[in-house]
């Protein structure tokens, strides 16, 4: 089998690259860095180096493939957030269809569910709907919770304020996953071809209130008085813009975390709720984000 990975080397992308090719079969990895050429082809990987936004590089990058998994590679210069992502979700399709692959496992997020209201993640819900258009195509729809990573951001606010938090709303429950985790559930589903038609499959990790988050992040840093503060919106697009966001992703976070707060965010989530956890659970990202925060 031939697939075509998005995404690079990224914290995805790459175990999932690395599973594919440890059961024989043919990958070819999408890049727009030049310097990730080598790492692509250590891996055993052909290397296709240019832009997503290139709607020639795309149909030529997936000429051959039986299947492809779908990724928008983040954009904080785009002007419009949300219409870049959809906007990109429109070439993975063009190209799809030129191509006429029949399986396609597209990387989408809880919440995509929301046409609006939701930041970037409104922006996924359109890619989905371009990928739902083609006619004869199978998709399976990826939708994980809060990565674990993006935790990290927050490594200077507590540094400098003794604090964690964000707008989310003091004691909301949070889905959060591991890229890992989503790399299995990735490979699982692209190496069985089993789905038809088009789905969603939610994964998730672990559920963690906001006060647990912070009780456990700061148990892990010696830390274990660490609160978690709830933020007014306005108070923190201020804060990401003052941070060095352009004001346009700055306002689409925010937007997101008000949709978390208010739980249409992870509404359609509860509704269809995966009958089991990944392997990887919070207090194990809280190791790695200690040694993060150790070094930083």
């Amino acid at each position: 089998m031939k697939y075509i990975i998005t995404g690079s080397t990224g914290h995805i992308s790459l175990p999932l690259i690395k599973k594919l090719k440890s059961a024989g079969h043919e990958v070819g990895v999408i890049s727009s860095n030049h310097s990730k050429t080598s790492e692509i082809e250590a891996l055993g990987a052909k290397a296709w180096i240019g832009s997503v936004e290139n709607q020639d590089f795309l149909n030529k990058a997936f000429q051959g493939a039986d299947a492809v998994y779908t990724m928008v590679p983040p954009h904080f210069g785009a002007g419009n957030w949300k219409q870049y992502i959809a906007g990109i979700g429109k070439n993975y399709a063009e190209a799809i269809k030129a191509n006429n692959i029949r399986y396609v496992v597209n990387l989408s997020s809880i919440g995509a569910h929301m046409p609006d209201g939701c930041g970037p993640v409104s922006g996924l819900y359109h890619v989905e709907a371009a990928l739902n258009q083609l006619e004869g195509v199978h998709v399976k729809h990826l939708r994980p919770g809060f990565f674990y990573y993006n935790f990290l951001g927050n490594i200077s606010m507590i540094k400098n304020m003794g604090i964690i938090g964000g707008n989310y709303g003091n004691g909301t429950s949070v889905v959060v996953a591991a890229p890992d985790d989503i790399a299995d559930a990735a490979a699982e589903e692209l190496l069985n071809l089993s789905f038809t038609g088009k789905s969603v499959r939610y994964i998730a990790s672990d559920e963690k209130t906001t006060t647990e988050i912070a009780e456990i992040l700061g148990k892990a840093i010696g830390k274990p008085e660490l609160p978690w503060v709830d933020f007014k919106d306005e108070d923190t697009k201020a804060a990401m813009e003052q941070a060095g966001l352009p004001a346009e992703i700055a306002g689409n976070y925010t937007e997101m975390g008000a949709a978390l707060r208010s739980g249409n965010m992870a509404k359609d989530y509860y509704e269809h709720k995966p009958s089991s956890f990944g392997k990887t659970k919070f207090e194990d990202f809280a190791k790695t984000f200690a040694a993060v925060y150790s070094q930083s």
